[in-house]
Order: C-alpha cells, then sequence, then structure tokens
C-alpha cells in the first residue's frame, strides 16, 4: 500500500507540474508546482480524515443502536422461550428447541436442535441478532462465541434466578415494565401461598422423576437444591431427601421404605396418565403396603407439560404441589369443582 501511495503522488506531481507551466523558467514552475501539490495534499488529507471521523462515529451509533433492540431471536429452552411469550416478545424469535412446547406458537418456529446437539448450520440460517443461553448451556455457548452471535447467559437453577432472568431478558430487550409486571404477579401469587401456608404442619413428602415407573427398581429423586423443592417447601411439603445428596439423586427402594413419606408425588411427561392407568400405577406401589403414602392412598401423578419447566408458569406447579399436600384449603364449587387457586 505504501509503494501504490507514493506512485499516486509521483502522479499528480506531474499533473500539477504539467497544469503549471508558463513562460517562467523550469526551476519555477517546479516550485511552484510542489507547493500547489502540497497544499491541495493537505486540503485533501482533512476532508478525508472528516469522513473517516464520521464513518466511524455511524458504525458505533449503529452497532449500538442494533444491539440494544434484538428482533432475531433464538431461544435455547422452554423456560427462556416461555419467558419471551409470557414478556408479549414472542413474535422476536425466530428459533427454539426441540423441548420447546408452549405456547402453541413456538411449536411452529424453526427448531435448532437440542441443548447437547444444536445445529450451527440452523443457527446461520436464521441470521440471529440475539440468542439467550441457559447457564449450563456450554456447548451453546461455545458455538455462538465461535459464530460471533451476541449472546445472553441466565440462570432458572432456582426461584430467585428465574425471576432475576426475567427482568434481565425484559431489560435486554427493552420491555422493562412488562418484567416488573410479570415478576410482581409471581411474587405477589408466591407471598400468597407463603402466607396462607405458614401455620400448617408440613407433611414428609417424597418426589420422584417418572422416567422409571417401576417403584421396584432404582429411582431418581427431587432432591433439595431444586426450584421443584422451593415449591415443594412453600406449599407445605418437607422433602424426606437430606441436604446432603444430590439435586436429583438415585435412591433405592430399601430406602424409600426406611423413610415412609406420607405423599409421594411422581412428576414429569411419563406421569400423564389415565384414570386406569393411575389405577394400574397405584397397584404396582401396593407391593409396599407398610409406605404411609401407600396405607392413605397419598399416591399422587403430576405429568402436566409444565411440571419440570422452570418458567412463568411455576405457579401452576405450586398450585398443583398444593392441592396434592393440602387439598382441604381448597374450597369447592358447585358440582364438585374445584376452584382454580388457593383461597
Amino acid at each position: 500500500m505504501a509503494g501504490l501511495g507514493t506512485r499516486v503522488e509521483a502522479v499528480m506531481l506531474v499533473l500539477f507540474i504539467h497544469l503549471t507551466e508558463t513562460n517562467s523558467s523550469p526551476k519555477m514552475i517546479r516550485q511552484k508546482a510542489m507547493k500547489s501539490f502540497y497544499t491541495f495534499k493537505e486540503a485533501l488529507s482533512k476532508i478525508l480524515a472528516c469522513n473517516l471521523i464520521v464513518l466511524c462515529l455511524w458504525m458505533v451509533m449503529f452497532q449500538k443502536g442494533h444491539a440494544a433492540t434484538p428482533n432475531r431471536i433464538i431461544s435455547t429452552s422452554p423456560a427462556i422461550t416461555e419467558i419471551l411469550f409470557a414478556l408479549g416478545v414472542g413474535d422476536r424469535a425466530v428459533g427454539v428447541t426441540d423441548f420447546c412446547s408452549y405456547p402453541e406458537k413456538a411449536c411452529l418456529l424453526p427448531s435448532i436442535g437440542g441443548p447437547l446437539n444444536p445445529s450451527t448450520e440452523t443457527w446461520l440460517t436464521l441470521r440471529p441478532d440475539l440468542i439467550i443461553i441457559q447457564k449450563d448451556s456450554k456447548i451453546i455457548l461455545k458455538n455462538a462465541n465461535i459464530f460471533r452471535i451476541r449472546s445472553l447467559t441466565v440462570s432458572v437453577n432456582n426461584l430467585k434466578n428465574i425471576l432475576t432472568s426475567i427482568q434481565v431478558i425484559a431489560d435486554s430487550l427493552q420491555v422493562s415494565e412488562a418484567g416488573h409486571q410479570l415478576t410482581e404477579k409471581i411474587t405477589t401469587k408466591i407471598d400468597h401461598y407463603r402466607t396462607r401456608l405458614k401455620e400448617l404442619k408440613p407433611r414428609q413428602v417424597l418426589m420422584l422423576l417418572s422416567d422409571t415407573n417401576d417403584p421396584s427398581r432404582d429411582l431418581y429423586a427431587v432432591g433439595r437444591g431444586t426450584f421443584l423443592n422451593e415449591l415443594l417447601t412453600i406449599a407445605g411439603g418437607e422433602n424426606v431427601l437430606p441436604d446432603t445428596m444430590a439435586k436429583y439423586p438415585k435412591i433405592s427402594k430399601e430406602y424409600i421404605i426406611a423413610k415412609s413419606p406420607e405423599i409421594i408425588i411422581e412428576v414429569g411427561p411419563k406421569s400423564n396418565l389415565s384414570s386406569e392407568e393411575v389405577l394400574v400405577r397405584k397397584k404396582t406401589w401396593g407391593k409396599y403396603s407398610t409406605l404411609r403414602a401407600v396405607k392413605d392412598d397419598r399416591l399422587y401423578f403430576i405429568g402436566a407439560d409444565y411440571i419440570l419447566i422452570p418458567g412463568p408458569r411455576l405457579l401452576n406447579i405450586l398450585d398443583d404441589f398444593t392441592r396434592t399436600i393440602h387439598p382441604d384449603l381448597f374450597a369447592k364449587k358447585s358440582g364438585n369443582k374445584q376452584t382454580k387457586g388457593l383461597q
């Protein structure tokens, strides 16, 4: 580039000498040409410098404005997808995962695959200006960095982080007020349940994941370090698992018999059972007749699509847990139908 600049200057100098030719001596001609040339060169440099500054400022302003208002968002989890739609910005989503099934509009969006096998080709096709990632999705975050896609990382592993993430997403999408309204609604409802249930004696509860539905085999339980356990506690239950266990530990039937919980709740997609299937499952549990939950017929199966999702519909989970643990608190309507929420 330096050589090219030098050649350009030489050509310009010859041109100026030609344009300034007079009856003057060759020496005077060269002096006048040199003076005019350098005056022109200095003026041109100033003009180019000013234009360059304006261009740089415009690019910075454009990038800031573009980054502040994402309109092509990829969601990488069901919780994030539900937060987007609950905030009223679901129309900005251009991609979701294989596991995003709510609301119905989300099912119509292109899928990028799952957290462990995301399709980077699909990412590029969707031309996202923001990808929202859960903190534990290391593969997705790595790929976003490789392809230089702007990302926002959130955590939804407990109630505090869920509420914080809702507001962080709202602020990033410039819908802060919607975020305040949603978090306030959730907080108010949770406080209502806490106030209503705080005087009641907690019930001993074992919560199981329904992936393995045979109680004669080792089962996976829901431990204390989870958002589900937080909701269970608010609903008036006490997890029979100790703090020392993992978040989702494998436990044996012998352990269950030793603990003999008052209530057993199976949660997950495989717990979405018909009345006949519930009877069959209870019959299987009947082998362990010494369990208090079996003797008192306190076996419950919750298979709603929201039951494992740490998103805005956590209030539905709280309501379901409270109904199973303290069903007497829910008023009855005519026709023996329960009211929607805790009275």
